[in-house]
């Protein structure tokens, strides 16, 4: 596998030395798929073996309930990981489904080679980083969960909006998710989310313009 197709800053591989890198992924049969828009990268009931690293484009992950409603669960970026829980636990089915929003390419590691395969320089580091990754996607989920919980959604868009201004460090920022995206991933009605934004936009608690937004309290 040519090495140009893990992108430098991936976190996996943070901290592991570029020529390293090529001997890691061959010992661990790696394999690199990619993906059309809208495309299924992993489907709500597929059974997981192999850690997955979106390596470009974007996607999220979507659950969808008896009733037929879909609900963001957590949007991916580059470096982002694909069914790493699935696989490490290898007996629960996957409960969402992970779609592309864009072309995109995903690197795959059988996770049993990668608890086994330890004779290439730079695989402790890989672990190392593994884990680290874990620890975020946990934090990634509170912070949705954070936003789920609120009562109103009012208290959902600002706990929101919150997060992403102490994210990038600014009160001004723009947001990775257009108004159909918002609502589902706060779950809530698109068409009350939109008038909710209007409301807050008079009340002076936000100004914003298409998915650029600013804290103004």
């Amino acid at each position: 596998m040519k090495k140009t197709l893990i992108p430098e800053g991936t976190p996996l591989f943070e901290n592991i030395a570029r020529n390293q890198i090529p001997e890691i992924l061959e010992s661990l049969s790696a394999v690199q798929k990619d993906y059309h828009k809208n495309e299924g990268i992993l489907l709500q009931g597929d059974s997981v073996s192999d850690l997955g690293i979106l390596l470009s484009g974007s996607a999220h992950s979507l659950k969808t309930d008896i009733t037929g409603k879909q609900v963001i669960v957590t949007l991916l970026k580059p470096g982002s990981y694909v069914g790493v829980l699935l696989a490490a636990s290898q007996e629960r089915k996957s409960p969402v489904t992970v779609q592309a929003d864009e072309t995109s390419s995903v690197l795959y590691l059988p996770y049993r080679k990668l608890l086994t395969q330890s004779s290439c320089p730079g695989h402790a580091r890989l672990l190392y980083n593994l884990l680290r990754g874990i620890a975020e996607m946990a934090l990634v989920l509170h912070d949705r969960n954070d936003c789920l919980i609120k009562p109103t959604i009012r208290d959902k868009v600002l706990t929101y909006l919150s997060q992403e201004a102490e994210k990038t460090g600014s009160r001004s920022f723009s947001i990775p998710l257009n108004r159909a995206a918002m609502a589902e991933y706060l779950n809530v009605d698109r068409s009350a989310l939109s008038r909710e934004l209007s409301r807050m936009k008079q009340d002076g608690l936000i100004d914003f313009s298409r998915s650029h937004f600013r804290l103004l309290t």
